[in-house]
């Protein structure tokens, strides 16, 4: 019986499932693989721990493996989708293709056929393909300058309100509010001003890392940023639509990140912006995996072999 290994190589996590021809046997998920971001010792221990952990897991050796593909971030680079290639070829034979991690979201959510999807997790972009394969963006332009509605904007967003709110009333007062008491957790920070020294720190903090505190809050300054969040990604949604579609009809469109998955509040306002921006969108209920994706990418790919 031929297997199949798919991967999804992220910032955060390196996710890795086997299957065969028709199902998912395991899955099993390591630390980050973006090459670009944590480099390339971090990027070869992740990608060789997911895949040999998700093999186990299916009772399998990457020996018996007939066809991998990986979904990366800059895989465009030829060099990049090289070094990548050569870290999985250490354990696996199998014939390797290396593609753009958005790649793998469109497989994962529409095949092969027409629809748009909207990363929320720690960074954020919208991705399209229409009826003739024709592909358009918009957002993803990185932490520093972009990336609204991600779990790092969130975070950003979070520090700065809770510090403008300490401004504008005071800070002890300000200290008490639940959500900066999360906040502070979240670092390790004693005070406000610890918090911001922090905040302000070369090189940055994780402020994805303060997503979960924000999500799980009952503060409203924490509701307002997930509201704003959820606009955000409707918003690049709705580019890609009217880039991409004419038509009056249906338009398939599917999320995926831990944004989507653990805040109802990012949800709803996303639902309500992107119905707002564009009648067309049918959002779909279920939350895509990007790594069912590149597995459906391999068995393509070794069937047309």
């Amino acid at each position: 019986m031929p297997y199949f290994l798919g991967i999804d190589g992220g910032g955060t996590k390196t996710t890795c499932a086997v299957g065969d021809e028709t199902k998912v046997l395991a899955k099993a998920t390591a630390g980050p693989s973006n090459i670009v971001r944590v480099g390339e010792a971090q990027t070869r221990d992740s990608l060789k721990q997911a895949v040999s952990q998700a093999c186990a897991a299916a009772g399998i050796t990457p020996e018996r493996v007939l066809r991998t593909c990986v979904g990366a971030s800059g895989a465009a680079r030829p060099e990049l989708a090289a070094t990548v290639r050569r870290f999985l070829a250490e354990i696996l034979s199998t014939s390797i293709d290396v593609v753009g991690d958005m790649e793998i979201l469109l497989a994962a959510a529409f095949d092969t056929g027409p629809g748009v999807a909207v990363v929320g997790g720690t960074g954020s972009i919208a991705y399209g393909r229409d009826q003739l394969g024709n592909i358009a963006r918009a957002g993803g332009w990185g932490f520093a300058i972009g990336d609204e509605g991600s779990a790092h904007w969130v975070g950003r967003s979070a520090v700065t309100a809770v510090l403008r709110a300490a401004d504008e009333n005071s800070q002890s007062a300000a200290q008490q509010s639940s959500l900066i008491t999360a906040l502070l957790k979240s670092w390790g920070a004693a005070s406000l001003l610890d918090f911001a020294r922090i905040a302000n720190s070369v090189p940055p903090p994780d402020f994805a890392s303060l997503f979960p505190a924000v999500a799980a809050s009952q503060d409203e300054l924490a509701r307002e940023i997930l509201i704003n969040g959820g606009r955000e990604l409707a918003r690049i949604v709705a580019l890609v639509l009217r880039r991409l579609f004419a038509a009056t009809d249906p338009i398939p469109v599917a999320t995926t990140g831990g944004v989507f998955r653990h805040s109802p509040t990012v949800r709803d306002s996303f639902y309500n912006e992107l119905a707002r921006l564009d009648g067309r969108a049918k959002v779909m209920q279920e939350i895509v995996e990007p790594v069912d994706g590149a597995l459906q990418m391999a068995r393509h790919a070794a069937n047309t072999a």
